[in-house]
């Protein structure tokens, strides 16, 4: 009997950040047999971004993981609908309901540091004479809200090289929850400064998913980067069984 196919794991980033925030997992993954696809997030909108992410997991032959952290959490949530993909794994994610935006599931909750970190700037929107607004995070504020236990000149570094999210991704609702049908995991960051680790905790008990918790900041994949690799290959292992 041919054993089952191991999953390729998928790895989406969130707001402000960019795929090499995954740059202390990614090696630790490879180096335990498994192939890895770190894809650049758009960040224009939920829907758009969870169609893009959609798009890479079809062309993946064989299973996949899918894992999301912070807004990343927000877009598996609807792109973890696609036939192959087999568990989910949030990391200090959103874990939206269907017809649920991230504002609305945030505003059930005291706001993080986060909310008076933010800046919103315009930016030009192809095919419309009206602008779009970026949000990001003072840079000055970046390294304690987002990176609070990450080396610090890292965290400098990534101040500056942050990866915006247009508004739009704010008020979208997601048409699809993923995690009704598909096994999934959760890790709370809870010491997290960017999202409430109430929000993480309550979108993860409504699912149902298997839920850890981990003392760190909101950028859990640098500063525990082992604990990560441990809980997606739980998932690994338990969709290869």
């Amino acid at each position: 009997m041919s054993r089952p196919a191991k999953p390729t794991v998928v790895l989406v980033h969130g707001a402000f950040a960019d795929a090499s925030s995954y740059a202390q997992v990614v090696p630790r993954l490879i180096a335990r047999g498994l192939d890895v696809v770190a894809p650049a997030v758009p960040n224009r909108s939920l829907i758009g971004d969870a169609a893009y992410v959609a798009s890479i997991v079809r062309q993946i032959p064989g299973p996949v993981v899918l894992v999301g952290h912070s807004y990343g959490g927000a877009v598996i949530t609807v792109a973890g609908t696609e036939g192959n993909v087999k568990a989910l794994v949030y990391l200090a994610g959103y874990a939206l309901e269907e017809g649920e935006s991230l504002g609305e599931l945030q505003g059930r909750f005291p706001d993080s540091d986060l909310a008076a970190a933010l800046v919103r700037t315009p930016f030009p929107v192809e095919g419309s004479t009206e602008n779009g607004t970026d949000v990001s995070v003072r840079p000055d504020t970046f390294p304690a809200v987002f990176a609070a236990d990450v080396d610090v000149r890292l965290a400098e570094v990534l101040a500056v090289s942050q990866r915006p999210l247009a508004a739009q991704a704010f008020a979208d609702a997601a048409p699809a929850a993923a995690w009704r049908t598909t096994p999934s995991w959760g890790l709370v960051a809870s010491s997290d400064r960017t999202i409430n680790p109430d929000v993480e905790r309550y979108g993860y008990q409504r699912a149902g998913m298997t839920t850890v918790e981990v003392d760190s900041s909101h950028l859990v994949m640098l500063s525990h980067p082992q604990r990560v690799v441990d809980l997606i290959e739980e998932a690994v292992r338990a969709v290869s069984a």
